[in-house]
């Protein structure tokens, strides 16, 4: 299992992102762990909950950042609880992180070499269901215009066909459910 998270290999700067962003204080090589995702661990109907008010939340201030991540079919982890750094690391369309689900304690990994001074970023993988919900605001090449897992974009290509046509017709409706954490972290098998 990974060792306890240290500020060896990263510390918190302003994001161009957003707001705030984790920042690789040294040269970080592929394949590390960097930073454990800690938080509550709370239930999907609590994490619902959570998702529900924070939704209300954001419709009225216009802004509410959203920390849950999924651990497994039962439980989340709400970062937004306790002292979690991680929970700065921002989503990127190209990102340069990836988050593992390591004997039942979330980490984020390398996916390459980091540059110190890079800002560390992983695909944060919300559904696409929930596309018009979660603009992007990476700024790379790859960038989508919206956070959703990769593997979806030609699925939300389609949906933003769409809404280009019905704009053009004069029914542009933008629908969204009620999606609140990311999906499962990849499981990653380690000695």
């Amino acid at each position: 299992m990974p060792q306890a998270p240290t500020k060896r290999y990263w510390t918190v700067r302003s994001s161009s992102i957003h707001n705030r962003g984790i920042f690789a204080r040294c040269d970080i090589p592929n394949d590390v762990p960097i930073i454990e995702y800690t938080g509550e661990k709370i239930t999907k109907a609590e994490s619902a909950r959570r998702g529900d008010a924070l939704i209300d939340k954001s419709k009225k201030t216009g802004c509410a950042a959203v920390y849950v991540f999924t651990l497994n079919q039962r439980y989340d982890i709400d970062g937004a609880k306790g002292r979690n750094p991680a929970r700065y690391i921002n989503h990127s369309c190209d990102p340069n992180c990836e988050a593992f689900i390591i004997r039942g304690r979330i980490w984020i990994y390398s996916l390459r070499d980091i540059k110190a001074g890079e800002e560390l970023t992983y695909n944060y993988g919300f559904d696409v269901d929930t596309w018009d919900e979660h603009p992007c605001r990476c700024g790379t090449d790859r960038c989508v215009g919206f956070i959703v897992d990769e593997k979806q974009w030609p699925k939300l290509l389609r949906k933003l066909e769409k809404v280009e046509r019905d704009a053009k017709n004069g029914k542009l409706k933008l629908n969204g459910s009620n999606g609140h954490s990311a999906p499962p972290a990849k499981k990653k098998k380690r000695a």
